[in-house]
């Protein structure tokens, strides 16, 4: 028996069912179709490329729902009730479906007859049942969520679109429930699937209420569940919950490319840099801002907001969206064509403020933890850009550092002729256009010129003499990486350096690159490469972790210490490289090994990415602070990192809090320099 008996209907119930649908699918089509249009106002991005592997990852990711179970913890169980919601409502979609098919007369009735037909209808009802079930198990854990143990990540969030679309969904689910169970009893039908539609007609056959009057009841929640139905065709594109239809493609077009790498500017070609407006910002950019969820997992990870900074990357994400279906809407509607922004709201500065722009510390912690694949960095880079090249603002701090680069190669304002200092009576070799080396070592600036590094790259050297590696160094012919730049928004001077320093690279002969920074190590390996610069690049735990492997390196002393390891950004979420230090550590005699709470991919940052070793923390609290305290919950008596920037601001929080006596902080060089042969 179909939900609805059409012997019941008529002419009249036909084109009034059609009617509706015709009409809320026009509305639907009308808004979809806008929002394409504005999509076409962003830059081309290629990002139909391995078309296949796109399609195959969007079905897996969501089907499975991993890009919402990814993130449960003991603390938070959200990605569970999601994935409820998301099968329960697919095994509902899929009865829809099936309904307006038999309700059509090309349904399942027209093949299946009899006994086949009431088989049919038991095992479909019972799923749906079943969904039934999973999806208001689930409105209800989001009710509880939202409304009392609310998380610190859903604060600030919208409440009152949540309600509707909560209440309207669990309607719907006893609705379905209400449909089955009262139009079994109004056609005396006695079974035992599905199990709740069932129980609820048998209960109803016990009361006495006329077969009339049941099925007028069972008719009615027929109608009004289509009415919401429909109603949720032509709510959703027009909602926060756009999501729903934009986390698919969103998925599908995720960068496959390398995590740490920007887009490059093609400077000569390019009439602007950066982004002021959203039709700077490419069509990816902007499919971003219809798929974010508002979740919060973003805003729940971000060391600028946690530390009592202007920036949230779901605000930002939010104030983008609403800028862009506010001005561009009304833009697209009165004459296609038409600037998005007026006059009176500027992208930069009405609807993102510069303070916001500059508390970024482009560590991807938002984008590792975003179930539906957005790109906040990049977004937020390309307005460092616009600021930088095209009105020349930026935090003063950073105005000596720029001209450092640009006048001597190095933030520091050493000069090249000095790059030699560090290294006087190691015997290290300048690097030689005639000769062939198996390592070209790459300090960069912090571990040329930083006094505190300087120990750590003679250690280094000394293990590398230690163990036969042959290597030397560019010295005066190594200008700075350009990373910091970069990631301030001066594409033009990281460009400038990436010219001069492939121009150098590629006079020697080396196998590889080996790095002390994990800055370094991003630019060089991930980032040079799309300007000619193909090079294999080692950070020297990845080396040091394989000659330990292969026994060629041996911690034969005892280190007596609880050291407690932190992942560097760049060097971890960025680049993936979690094991290595570790290994590292867990091979050395006498040494205890902490973790923080939050590590690996989850790590929080140490505060001076994104130019932020070179900046004044105003607002707030210091991020490193943060970090160390986190540190602290676990004892240890050492801080341990593999990054000149973090070690640099974890010494200056351990000082400034007070902890000089309790904990101090160590390189991973010179934790193994106590213990090897």
């Amino acid at each position: 028996m179909p939900p609805v008996s059409a012997t019941h209907w008529g002419l009249l119930g036909y084109v009034i069912f059609w009617g509706l649908f015709a009409i809320a699918f026009g509305l639907f089509a009308q808004r979809a179709f806008l929002l394409f249009r504005l999509l076409r106002l962003g830059k081309g991005e290629n990002r139909f490329n391995n078309i296949g592997r796109r399609a195959i990852y969007m079905l897996v990711v969501t089907l499975s729902q991993w890009c919402n179970l990814r993130s449960v913890t003991r603390k938070d169980f959200a990605g569970i009730g999601h994935a409820f919601m998301f099968y329960g409502f697919c095994l509902l979609v899929i009865g829809y479906i099936i309904d307006i098919g038999l309700l059509s007369g090309f349904g399942l009735s027209t093949v299946l007859t009899g006994s086949g037909f009431e088989a049919f209808e038991a095992v479909y009802h019972s799923i749906l049942d079943i969904a039934a079930v999973l999806v208001a198990i689930a409105v209800i854990w989001a009710a509880i969520r939202r409304y009392i143990i609310k998380p610190e990540r859903l604060k600030g969030e919208a409440t009152a679109e949540a309600s509707v679309i909560l209440t309207l969904v669990f309607a719907l689910m006893i609705l379905h429930v209400c449909i089955v169970g009262f139009g079994y009893a109004a056609y005396n039908v006695s079974a035992s699937h599905p199990p709740i539609g069932a129980a609820l007609a048998k209960f109803l056959m016990g009361t006495g209420i006329s077969s009339a009057t049941l099925l007028a009841i069972h008719q009615g929640a027929w109608w009004l569940h289509y009415v919401v139905i429909l109603g949720f065709m032509y709510y959703i594109p027009r909602s926060k919950h756009l999501h729903i239809l934009a986390s698919f493609p969103n998925a599908a077009f995720k960068n496959f490319g390398l995590k740490g790498a920007l887009k490059p500017i093609d400077l000569e070609q390019a009439e602007t840099f950066g982004a002021s407006k959203l039709q700077d910002f490419t069509w990816k950019q902007l499919l971003d801002l219809y798929a974010c969820t508002w979740c919060g997992r973003c805003h729940a990870v971000c060391p600028a907001h946690l530390s009592g900074k202007p920036l949230s990357p779901r605000e930002l994400i939010i104030n983008l969206n609403g800028h862009l279906l506010d001005e561009g809407l009304r833009g697209l509607e009165a004459r296609s064509g038409v600037p998005l922004s007026n006059p009176g709201k500027a992208m930069i500065g009405d609807v993102i403020t510069e303070d916001e722009i500059w508390a970024c510390t482009t560590c991807l912690a938002c984008q590792e933890v975003c179930s539906v694949y957005n790109e906040h960095i990049d977004k937020i880079v390309d307005m460092r850009r616009h600021l930088v090249q095209m009105e020349a603002k930026f935090p003063e701090e950073v105005i000596p550092v720029f001209r450092n680069i640009e006048v001597y190669g190095d933030t520091f304002g050493m000069g090249q002729s000095s790059r030699l200092e560090w290294a006087h009576g190691l015997g290290v070799e300048e690097a030689s256009e005639k000769v062939q080396y198996e390592a070209l070592l790459w300090l960069g600036c912090e571990d040329t010129f930083n006094e505190r590094r300087m120990q750590d790259s003679r250690t280094l050297v000394k293990i590398l003499q230690k163990v036969g590696i042959k290597f030397a160094i560019l010295g005066r012919n190594e200008a700075c990486c350009g990373d910091l730049a970069r990631r301030m928004g001066n594409e033009y001077l990281f460009q400038e350096m990436v010219s001069k320093n492939i121009e150098a690279l590629n006079r020697f002969n080396f196998k590889y690159i080996l790095t002390m920074c994990p800055h370094c190590y991003n630019a060089l390996k991930n980032e040079y490469k799309h300007f000619g610069g193909e090079y294999e690049v080692l950070h020297y735990t990845e080396l040091f972790g394989r000659l330990f492997d292969e026994k060629k390196i041996e911690f034969v002393y005892p280190v007596g210490a609880k050291v407690i390891y932190h992942d560097p950004c760049y060097l971890g979420r960025v680049s993936e490289i979690y094991e290595p230090p570790r290994n590292i550590l867990k091979g050395i005699k006498g040494l205890d090994l902490l973790e923080f709470g939050r590590y690996q991919e989850n790590s929080f940052c140490c505060g001076a990415g994104g130019g932020h070793k070179w900046m004044h923390e105003a607002a707030g609290t210091r991020v490193s602070d943060i970090r160390v305290e986190e540190a602290m919950e676990e004892a240890p008596d050492t801080i341990c990192t593999t990054c000149p920037y973090c070690l640099e601001m974890f010494e200056d929080s351990v000082r400034t809090l007070g902890l000089e006596d309790k904990i101090k902080t160590l390189d991973l060089i010179e934790v193994m320099s106590h213990a090897i042969k």
